[in-house]
């Protein structure tokens, strides 16, 4: 699953962006029943990219966001990346939830002339036939999201199996898309996934991209309107090499490293 989660907030109209724009710098006492619901959600998948996040701020009560869904849906692996840390006032953040634990979790700096762009690159199983993994949440410039992918493509280029997955910015036939798809042979098994805004999707903007080793089974928009995207969900049949993978019991935050 990939799912922009806006910090717990639940957005129903374009106007709630004004009327109650004051929830995105101050505490709101509907964050955590909404991050309830999005536990109670994303618990049913094994590999769960969030985009969106705050580690613990003023505004999200000082609660991390990541943190708290991982225990709440009883994920025993969580990876946090803090792209655009604001002190007490917000900490914008991507997370990552597994029940498959990675060989190793690698923080990236995106390109960009706005700096505050990251991707997680996570790596299972053995590095001589390895799933590579990598959550994005791209720049709303094209010109940044075309740097931003072929920094991204420079990474996964030689892997074979790989799994691309964000809020990505951009619809499927986009140029950018188009770009690393060349580049790298990933490939999205539908096109036109409409995840935005939520109350009435007509922007494809989140995505989950394969590289042609990996067999794809399913893949839907889920119709639960608690963010203001819809999350993005899929179905994958692993390699042999890949298929006894397994997360152990314990509840753990790996530590990162960074490039």
């Amino acid at each position: 699953m990939s799912y922009n989660i806006q910090a717990g907030i639940d957005t129903r109209y374009f106007h709630q962006y004004f009327t109650r724009g004051w929830r995105h710098v101050f505490p709101d006492a509907g964050r955590l029943p909404n991050l309830r619901r999005i536990a109670d959600l994303v618990s049913q998948f094994d590999l769960v990219g969030l985009q969106e996040l705050d580690a613990g701020s003023l505004r999200s009560g000082f609660v991390d966001q990541t943190a708290f869904l991982a225990r709440t849906a009883e994920f025993p692996h969580w990876y946090s990346q803090t792209n655009r840390p604001l002190g007490r006032f917000a900490q914008h953040s991507n997370g990552f939830l597994s029940r498959i634990k990675a060989r190793e979790v690698v923080e990236h700096r995106l390109p960009g002339r706005i700096p505050g762009r990251g991707a997680l690159m996570l790596r299972f199983g053995p590095p001589e036939d390895e799933l590579v993994l990598v959550l994005l949440h791209l720049a709303l410039s094209q010109r940044a999201r075309l740097d931003q992918l072929d920094y991204i493509a420079e990474h996964i280029i030689d892997a074979e199996h790989v799994i691309v997955m964000g809020d990505l910015n951009c619809h499927s036939r986009s140029p950018e898309l188009k770009h690393l798809c060349a580049r790298t042979d990933l490939r999205e098994p539908l096109h036109d996934m409409l995840t935005y805004p939520s109350w009435r999707p007509a922007r494809n903007i989140d995505h989950i991209l394969v590289s042609p080793s990996l067999t794809v089974e399913t893949a839907e928009v889920v119709d639960t309107a608690i963010s203001d995207h819809l999350p993005i969900t899929m179905t994958v049949s692993l390699p042999p090499a890949l298929a006894g993978l397994n997360a152990p019991a314990a509840l753990e935050r790996s530590r990162l490293s960074q490039e």
